[in-house]
């Protein structure tokens, strides 16, 4: 038995030393670009995390606007009229509706938080629509059967067949949120962020490839800590 338990014990710290790693890596990125650039490492976390703050806020609304939308609209004979409007108004270039944003709210945080969340909001309701309509018979006739009701209905039915699809979508989403991000705190020229940051290095072809490739880091170390596992662990609440 002890010997199992050192066993296990041995393979466990094997599997998190990569995985600490993994995370250590984009914070030496980050420090390596801080002294290349000048730049204070906490001047650096400061326009990371306002950017990822502003980022997560707008997710946050899409999410729930998203599934909300999806669950009470998306539903019986209002299915096909409503999907046919929002494939409509996500075709619409995202960027014309920024100049109604700031005409209401000015160029300010909050503008970009409704902007993101117009630009985020599509992949998640598609991919929410996807995951009901994969939903077997078998399964709608037995909560028919059981009848299955309010707060349960939606804690044992719904969100486990709803999650994937929040989970898929939300990858999309943020990797078109975070180009929005930057280009829109560019264009409202924001003072703190990711996109003055990266605005500041525009003469510098090299100080921008090294800022990119370590941003590319910072974003593949979330997905692959954060999404990665959550999208595993949907699909196997649906499987269950």
């Amino acid at each position: 038995m002890r010997a199992y338990h050192h066993f296990s014990l041995n393979r466990s710290i094997r599997h998190l030393v990569p995985a600490f790693g993994m995370i250590l890596l984009p914070l030496a990125g980050l420090f390596a670009f801080s002294l290349v650039s000048g730049i204070a490492f906490g001047t650096i976390i400061s326009d990371l995390g306002i950017s990822l703050w502003r980022l997560g806020v707008a997710f946050i609304i899409s999410t729930v606007l998203a599934w909300i939308l999806v669950v009470w609209l998306v539903r019986g004979k209002t299915e096909s009229p409503t999907l046919a409007i929002f494939d409509v108004l996500q075709s619409l270039p995202t960027f014309t509706i920024l100049p109604i944003g700031v005409h209401f709210f000015g160029p300010t945080t909050f503008t970009i938080i409704f902007f993101l969340s117009i630009t985020i909001i599509w992949p998640i309701i598609f991919s929410i629509v996807s995951s009901l309509k994969q939903v077997e018979r078998s399964r709608m006739e037995a909560v028919i059967v059981s009848k299955i009701r309010g707060f349960d209905y939606i804690r044992y039915y719904l969100l486990p067949l709803t999650l994937p699809g929040i989970v898929t979508g939300a990858i999309i989403g943020l990797g078109d949120g975070w180009e929005a991000l930057i280009a829109t705190e560019i264009i409202l020229e924001m003072k703190t962020g990711l996109g003055p940051f990266f605005q500041g290095f525009a003469g510098s072809t090299n100080m921008t490839l090294f800022g990119v490739l370590v941003f590319l880091l910072v974003i593949f170390t979330i997905n692959k800590f954060i999404w990665l596992p959550l999208l595993e662990k949907s699909h196997r609440l649906v499987e269950e």
